[in-house]
């Protein structure tokens, strides 16, 4: 019962992260045309906006190498290999999106501060650790990161829905909290499977 539960879990989080997908880069073809007419939801971006894009690029990066890496691997079970796919469908489009917003607004994707630590981000050591890990010590340690991964996005998300002003990046922000706490959900059960 508990891996038919994860099972539709994990296929209702793939379909969600689909069809979300398929809305950002919708949005983000809106927001190049609007950028070339200089429509005015391009100059509504405030300094929280900027910073939220400019970190979530290289955050999300991280999690779709995370989910490749997993990927590239033999012994992981379907319900991980799941997660991590539809991880990285969820977040490549994003790291599009992001980028084409910085270029509407004239902001470049260098940024500083970001605080491994508290923004979830791996070490090189905690990659490397994942990087050589196998069968279910992968899908452990997988789990156990993307989780902390997870809480850093969500922090990050948090403080552009209280602080930014594009209404687009509020309401990317909002699903991307609303959706990394669902796969938080469903990862602390399959960790708890195992």
């Amino acid at each position: 019962m508990r891996t038919t539960r994860l099972s539709l879990a994990l296929g209702a989080a793939l379909a969600v992260s689909l069809t979300l997908t398929g809305c950002a880069a919708g949005a983000a073809d809106t927001s190049r045309a609007g950028s070339a007419t200089a429509s005015p939801a391009t100059s509504t971006a405030n300094d929280a906006d900027i910073l939220f894009a400019q970190m979530m690029i290289p955050h999300h990066e991280q999690a779709v190498q995370m989910s490749e890496n997993l990927l590239a691997k033999t012994g992981s079970t379907a319900e991980v290999r799941a997660l991590a796919t539809a991880i990285t469908a969820a977040q490549q489009p994003e790291i599009d999106r992001f980028r084409s917003w910085l270029d509407a607004w004239g902001a470049d994707e260098g940024m500083g501060g970001m605080d491994h630590g508290t923004d979830g981000m791996m070490s090189d050591d905690d990659m490397s650790m994942l990087d050589d890990a196998s069968g279910a010590d992968a899908d452990r340690l997988f789990l156990e990161q993307m989780i902390v991964h997870h809480q850093g996005a969500i922090a990050m998300a948090q403080t552009e829905v209280t602080e930014g002003r594009h209404p687009d990046a509020v309401a990317l922000a909002e699903q991307i909290a609303s959706s990394q706490t669902a796969e938080i959900t469903m990862m602390q059960d399959l960790l708890e499977g195992m």
